[in-house]
């Protein structure tokens, strides 16, 4: 936060759009959730009318969040538009659009996956949202993707999905090694489905109190995850998903838990498919704090150590922090991808990653 009034005089912050899109693609979703969706567009200062092409940007908010959300100040966090004014004017940042969208469901997120037990949120932004701005902005055809947390995996899922549609990619402390992330919020869901007296009990009134616990946040989360990785629209019980744990007894179900690396960062960077996809980034951009309450920089480290293994190019930043409060984070790759993108095709390639190294504390 460089003040208590981080944003810059009128004249010279940029400019807003908020845009309605009507998807076919998240129609009759299993959630009766809107089709209809909310978009803010941000234009760099100078660009609100002129037709100067420029690459376009999506950025993911994490899970719980919204792309309107990333547009709030606070105390101590600074807008998404303001910031990316302070890069632009002040840091020589290349100018970029950003579009921030609305991936909220009934769950509380979407993982930007594809899932039939959620909607197909990841083709949304790729094959409709994103030809959508482009249909009303000047653009120049190339695009990035950053996020952080579920949306940093959303960053590389879509990157990994979608060969050749992005250039870009940053994924800050995002969601993988699934099979050690996941496992303390098992816990925490158990205890916030019995608090509400079951899981039917627990779906019917889980958007009804005024504050929520700990534990009913977790158990809305792993509600989501298991409808994004692990859909099964015949289960039995009120969830369309393979639970991986029993919410009456507390028994963990390891195979259903196993069966979500699938869509893990750290396997798939081991497939061909995603690593030829990956390699062929401009950039390829991942860091994490060394204290992730989630664990998630040791996921970080084992996808490093595949990439680099595989000889895809990428840079790795370890630093000391946690997995809240790192929105500075943004200043460090939001202008790495900007250069990525305004590079003539082939003039920049992404530095190989040292081996993560833990910073002092880690």
């Amino acid at each position: 936060m460089p003040s208590p009034f981080p944003n810059l005089p009128p004249y010279l912050r940029g400019h807003v759009a908020h845009l309605d899109h009507d998807s076919r693609l998240l129609a009759d979703n299993p959630w009766g959730d809107p089709s209809h969706r909310e978009l803010w567009v941000y234009l760099p200062p100078g660009q609100a009318h002129a037709a100067t092409p420029l690459p376009g940007v999506l950025l993911l908010p994490g899970y719980g969040a919204t792309g309107e959300g990333m547009l709030a100040r606070g105390l101590t966090e600074v807008s998404m538009a303001s910031r990316l004014d302070r890069l632009v004017v002040e840091e020589g940042c290349p100018p970029f659009i950003a579009v921030l969208p609305d991936c909220m469901t009934s769950l509380g997120g979407s993982q930007f996956v594809d899932s039939p037990a959620v909607g197909a949120y990841a083709s949304w932004l790729v094959e409709e949202l994103m030809p959508f701005v482009e249909g009303r902005f000047s653009t120049t055809g190339r695009w990035g993707v950053a996020g952080r947390s579920s949306g940093g995996f959303g960053a590389l899922h879509l990157a990994m999905s979608f060969p050749g549609r992005f250039q870009a990619v940053a994924c800050h402390s995002g969601d993988m090694g699934f099979d050690l992330c996941w496992l303390a919020d098992l816990q925490r869901a158990v205890a916030g489905v019995q608090a509400a007296g079951g899981l039917a009990e627990y779906l019917a009134h889980c958007w009804e109190p005024e504050r929520w616990s700990a534990d009913h946040f977790s158990a809305l989360m792993i509600l989501a995850m298991s409808c994004c990785y692990s859909p099964d629209l015949q289960a039995e019980g009120p969830l369309p998903a393979r639970l991986p744990v029993d919410f009456r007894t507390g028994a963990v179900d390891f195979e259903v838990l196993q069966s979500w690396s699938a869509f893990d960062p750290v396997r798939r960077a081991a497939e061909p498919a995603a690593q030829e996809a990956l390699r062929r980034l401009a950039l390829l951009y991942i860091d994490a704090g060394n204290r992730d309450k989630y664990l998630l920089h040791l996921g970080a480290r084992r996808l490093v150590a595949e990439l680099s293994a595989a000889g895809v190019p990428h840079r790795y930043e370890e630093y000391a922090g946690g997995h809240r409060g790192t929105s500075y984070r943004w200043d460090h790759s939001l202008p790495l991808l900007a250069a990525a993108l305004t590079a003539p095709a082939g003039a920049l390639a992404a530095p190989a990653g040292a081996p993560a190294a833990p910073a002092a504390g880690g």
